[in-house]
């Protein structure tokens, strides 16, 4: 049996508590996906050593969203799971999709936008958001307490 791919992405300024959590239980062995940002980047970039580091190439939002892009697909063609951890509220017109562009599309959150992708492309997720903050109903995202929500079948 081979190690499990997890993906980690989510808010540049603000690293909730949960995610230690979440670092401290991965199973030894785990092959940890990664941007390059600060915030939850940063955290588990901090926490993992040896993860792999998707790096923006390039400058301007399209280097980001490029960056994102290939860390999500490379998710998805691994068969990993995707935490998430966006900081705010999903960007009104955002719905998933498997198709990049419709999800990279100048809304304004990179979180969201990644999240988007990987549910498209059928990646499971589990996504934790601050108090007040909810998904948006057509996601298929269930809320299993606590914050948590996460993608079925997972």
């Amino acid at each position: 049996m081979s190690c499990p791919v997890v993906g980690f992405s989510g808010s540049r300024s603000v690293v909730p508590a949960v995610l230690g959590s979440v670092l401290s239980g991965l199973p030894a062995g785990a092959v940890v996906l990664v941007g390059c940002a600060r915030g939850v980047d940063g955290a588990v970039r901090a926490s993992v050593p040896g993860c792999r580091v998707f790096r923006v190439s390039g400058s301007g939002r399209s280097a980001f969203a490029g960056r994102s892009v290939r860390f999500v697909r490379a998710l998805a063609a691994e068969g990993g799971v995707l935490f998430s951890f966006p900081g705010r509220a999903c960007p009104a017109g955002l719905v998933p999709s498997a198709d990049s562009r419709s999800c990279f599309c100048g809304l304004g959150s990179g979180s969201w936008a990644s999240l988007a992708l990987a549910l498209g492309l059928g990646v499971p997720c589990c996504v934790w958001l601050p108090a007040g903050v909810s998904v948006p109903a057509d996601w298929g995202l269930i809320s299993v307490g606590s914050g948590w929500w996460v993608s079925l079948p997972f």
